[in-house]
Order: structure tokens, then C-alpha cells, then sequence
């Protein structure tokens, strides 16, 4: 698998879109594309910038691998509707340049991230969980899949626009006993496409940790991915000092996930509840922060506020609910 390099020469982009050099360095005499400047005064291009030219000007790709991307990557079209069963049958058995080729197209092609997310990778996850339980997948072909979406996310991540050093701050990630990755890693990255400085902390964090974070971080807005819970009164103890902190500190404390049924919402304090990552998205865009900074989602995203959570698959080994 090649290796995405965060600055390329006007000559691999050139030769991967399939145009001359004289032609690139026009479009960067536009302002078409991003350029840095060596110490020596040549040209550099982000790779992130060579992605969204990509995505708005519609530019096909000739040699794909000359920007670390799969071999066939933006030369056809992939259709978010087909996506996810595609991706599942990849997944199964474990291709993971397919799912690359796949994810990739479908961001070319100018589909969102956090539809990516939510259509696609969740979606396929699910399903792999529901054929782990009726015995038509094995736990490592399961678990396989998961490794192959994470790499996955983070490959999408480097695509994405930079950041304006005015973004607002956000993290989050999982409490004790749960060590769910994909739900907390899918939402930094939705966040962050939507111009938040989101980071996730990972997974299993005590909540003494977590409220250090609130306390130290002054960030606006938090998220708590619970995909699993060992202990009901243990989590509504370790919450309630989660929650107590974020109140403290003035952020707004966001929640979602199957492990989060009707009544164990009713026993705790958020800001919102929320059912997929355009939910956590949209509800972020509508915080203060966001609209001073400029960070936006399309219209129509609104925030699930104590919204009822869909019924907990327990058959899926890893859960990809926010």
C-alpha cells in the first residue's frame, strides 16, 4: 500500500491528473491550487489542497498512485447508494485496497465524509455484526473489517481541508470498558470537516482523565461515544462526573451511541443526544463557537436533542453509533 505524502511536486501532480507541468503551474498562478515555497524557492503542493482541487473541479486522475492513492482511485464513478454493499463484500474478505478505492471515489466524486460515515462505513459495519451473528462471518473477519475501516479514517482524514487557526476546539472519546474505536474516530472526523479542531482521545479513558481534559482544554464542545457499558451504575457514576466537569468548564457535552437506550438517558444530563454524525455535526454548527469561527454543515443537519436511539444490535461486535 503506498503512503500518502503531505507535500507533492508539481510534476507527481501533474502526471497524476494527466496534464502538462506548464499547465499545473498556471492553475497555481490562479490561485486554482495551493503552493509552498522550499527554502530553495520550489514548488510544493499539499496533498489535502491537490485533494479538494480534485473534488471541485471535477479533474479526473490518470496515475492515482503517484499521490499514495489505490491504482484505480478517480478514474470511475462509485455511487453512495451501491457503496455500502460493495463495501461489505469487501470487507468480508478482507480487501483492503478495494475499501480504499471505494471511500476514496466516493470523497473524489465530492460526497461528504460525515455521509461516508453514516452511509457507508457505519452501515457496513452493522451489517458485518449482523452476519457475525447469524454465523455467516467469523469475530476475525469482524475485527479485520474494523482494522481495515480505521486505517481507512484516517487516510480520509489527511484529505481534508486544513483548518483556520480560528477553529473552534472539540474532542472527545469513550469512558471505561469500552474500547469501541470506530464511533469516536468517525466523529473527529466529522467534525473536523466541518471545521472544527476536533480530536479524539481514544477509547477506555477514565473519567477522571476526561474531566481533566474538560478542565485544561476550554474547548466548547465534547463527545462521548458509548458503545458499550460494563456496569450500568458504575457508567451513571463516572458520567455524572464527566457531566459535572463539562459544566464546570462551559462546554457543551454531547452523547450518542447503541449502549445509550431510552431510560439511561432519562438518568443523565447533555447538551444533546445524538443518532448519527450528521446529528453531531448539525448540532455542533448551531453552538456559538462555530458561528464565530465560521464553521459550518449544509442546511438542512439539525441536532436529535434526547432523541430516541435505534435498539442495541447485540450481536455487533463493534459499533459504529456516535
Amino acid at each position: 500500500q503506498n503512503t500518502v505524502k503531505s507535500l507533492l511536486t508539481p510534476k507527481q501532480v501533474a502526471r497524476a491528473i494527466g496534464v502538462s507541468e506548464s499547465s499545473l503551474k498556471r492553475w497555481c498562478d490562479k490561485g486554482l491550487l495551493t503552493t509552498q515555497k522550499t527554502v530553495g524557492g520550489h514548488r510544493r503542493l499539499p496533498f489535502n489542497d491537490v485533494i479538494q482541487f480534485l473534488r471541485q473541479s471535477g479533474q479526473r486522475l490518470s496515475q492515482p498512485e503517484l499521490l499514495g492513492l489505490p491504482a484505480t482511485a478517480g478514474q470511475g464513478s462509485t455511487v453512495i447508494s451501491r457503496a455500502c454493499e460493495q463495501v461489505v463484500a469487501a470487507l468480508v474478505v478482507g480487501d483492503a485496497e478495494q475499501v480504499r478505492r471505494l471511500i476514496v471515489d466516493l470523497y473524489l466524486a465530492g460526497q461528504r465524509a460525515v455521509e461516508i460515515c453514516d452511509k457507508v462505513l457505519a452501515e457496513a459495519l452493522h451489517r458485518i455484526g449482523q452476519q457475525w451473528g447469524h454465523g455467516e462471518v467469523e469475530v476475525y473477519q469482524e475485527r479485520r473489517a474494523v482494522e481495515i475501516v480505521v486505517r481507512v479514517l484516517y487516510e480520509l482524514r489527511e484529505m481534508l481541508p486544513s483548518l483556520s487557526p480560528s477553529a473552534p476546539a472539540a474532542f472527545g472519546g469513550t469512558l471505561s470498558g469500552d474500547f469501541y474505536i470506530l464511533p469516536t474516530t468517525m466523529a473527529e472526523l466529522a467534525l473536523r470537516e466541518a471545521g472544527w479542531r476536533a480530536d479524539s482521545f481514544g477509547t477506555n479513558l477514565p473519567p477522571e482523565t476526561f474531566a481533566a481534559a474538560l478542565a485544561s482544554n476550554c474547548a466548547p464542545l465534547a463527545w462521548l461515544s458509548v458503545s458499550h457499558i460494563p456496569d450500568r451504575t458504575t457508567f451513571l457514576s463516572d458520567y455524572e462526573r464527566v457531566a459535572r466537569a463539562a459544566s464546570l468548564a462551559g462546554t457543551a457535552l454531547v452523547v450518542g451511541g447503541r449502549a445509550l437506550d431510552a431510560e439511561l438517558r432519562q438518568d443523565m444530563q447533555f447538551a444533546a443526544a445524538c443518532d448519527n454524525f450528521r446529528h453531531l455535526v448539525g448540532f455542533a454548527a448551531n453552538l456559538p463557537a462555530a458561528r464565530a469561527a465560521g464553521a459550518s454543515v449544509k442546511s438542512g443537519q439539525t441536532a436529535a436533542v434526547e432523541s430516541e436511539s435505534r435498539p442495541p444490535n447485540p450481536t455487533a461486535v463493534e459499533s459504529v453509533d456516535n
